[in-house]
């Protein structure tokens, strides 16, 4: 009994240590759900890009590769969210992810093209450009062939808003009566046509009446 009596307060002493020991393997079992988060690392070839669309000063964020079934993925994609023109900033909608090539080539675009053409053709810059979005897993409208959109390479550009506030779409606008606008889709369009593999507009068929379908090329340009 004296025995007994006399361990009695060191088991005491003990039991604050063997309740914090208790608690190691709760807080390892949480480890592996913090080391389950991803570090984006793009190949050589992505961060080479993304440095390039880094120095047009276009406000972006690098999204991980993904897949989505056989036909259908989004590798090295960025998040476009503005892009810089001469002396101001162009804000985007409606755009998910886009192939960073692509996105390097509608930068240059927007800037060079669309910007200086509403500058020069009706008189403000440019200041918003709409977008009826980039990837779809989906086939060409009446085709079993993958879309460009299936691969983040195409864009669909539906209007433009200008720094003084007019908008114009090209669903509303492409053929306008008013001969300054329909110059300025016109030499937009021409422009996009030097840049982009193919460009698809209201001319071309009825599925693109109210959008202008940009994509990468792939060695065959088609303007249409």
């Amino acid at each position: 009994m004296r025995r007994h009596a006399a361990l009695a307060p060191a088991l005491l002493a003990l039991t604050p240590l063997l309740a914090a020991c208790g608690a190691v393997p709760q807080q390892e079992s949480r480890q592996p759900l913090q080391r389950s988060t991803q570090i984006y690392s793009p190949s050589p070839q992505a961060g080479a890009c993304l440095a390039s669309l880094g120095r047009t000063n276009a406000s972006f964020t690098p999204l991980p590769d993904q897949y989505f079934g056989t036909h259908c993925a989004t590798l090295g994609a960025v998040k476009l969210v503005s892009l810089r023109s001469d002396r101001s900033t162009l804000t985007l909608t409606d755009l998910g992810p886009v192939a960073c090539p692509l996105a390097e080539t509608f930068a240059a675009w927007a800037r060079f093209g669309v910007d200086r053409a509403a500058e020069q053709i009706l008189g403000s810059r440019l200041a918003r450009i709409e977008t009826m979005g980039s990837y779809s897993c989906r086939t060409i409208a009446g085709s079993v062939r993958m879309s460009a959109h299936a691969r983040a390479e195409a864009i669909d550009v539906s209007g433009f808003v200008l720094a003084d506030g007019r908008r114009y779409t090209v669903l509303r606008d492409w053929n306008s009566p008013d001969p300054q606008v329909r110059a300025f889709f016109a030499t937009i369009q021409q422009s996009a046509c030097k840049r982009f593999g193919t460009v698809l507009g209201p001319a071309y068929n009825l599925a693109h009446r109210d959008h202008l379908h940009v994509e990468l090329g792939n060695g065959r340009g088609f303007c249409r």
